[in-house]
C-alpha cells in the first residue's frame, strides 16, 4: 500500500490490455500522501477498519494477485508481513501469484514465498496470463 500510486498505474495498464484488475478499497486514502502520512493511515486501517479482512473479502473470486514489490527500508523488492499474509491467502485460494520483481532476500520469507511458486515478472506485465 506504500506504493498506491504505482499500483494504480499498474492496475490501469492491466485493464488497458484486457485484465479485470482492482486495488483494495483502502488504497484511495493513501493517494498523494507522504510516506509518514501513509504509515499513519495504514495503521489506522489495520486497527480500526479491519484492513486484513477487508482485503481477504475482496480477494474472493479473483483469479490471481499481483504483488508490487518495490525497494523499501533498504531492502530490494521488499515484501512486508501483511503482503506475505496476502500471498498466503492467494495460495490457499488456489489463485495465481505474480510478483512484479524477484523474491526479496528476507530471512525466512524467501523459502515461504518460493514454496507458493509465484510467477516472477521481472517488471514485465505482459507475462501475466
Amino acid at each position: 500500500m506504500q506504493f498506491a500510486e504505482k499500483m494504480m498505474k499498474i492496475r490501469d495498464e492491466l485493464e488497458r490490455v484486457g485484465h479485470n484488475a482492482f486495488l483494495s478499497n483502502l488504497a484511495s486514502p493513501l493517494m498523494g500522501k507522504s510516506d509518514e502520512e501513509k504509515e499513519k493511515i495504514k495503521i489506522d486501517q489495520k486497527e480500526n477498519k479491519d484492513a486484513i479482512r477487508v482485503f481477504w473479502k475482496q480477494m474472493q473470486g479473483a483469479d490471481a494477485i499481483l504483488v508490487a514489490n518495490y525497494d523499501k527500508h533498504g531492502i530490494k523488492n521488499y515484501i512486508g508481513g501483511n503482503t506475505l499474509m496476502e500471498i498466503g491467502f492467494a495460495h490457499v485460494l488456489n489463485q495465481k501469484i505474480f510478483l512484479l520483481n524477484p523474491i526479496p532476500e528476507i530471512p525466512y520469507y524467501k523459502t515461504e514465498i518460493e514454496a507458493m511458486r509465484p510467477v516472477i515478472l521481472n517488471g514485465d506485465l505482459s507475462k501475466i496470463s
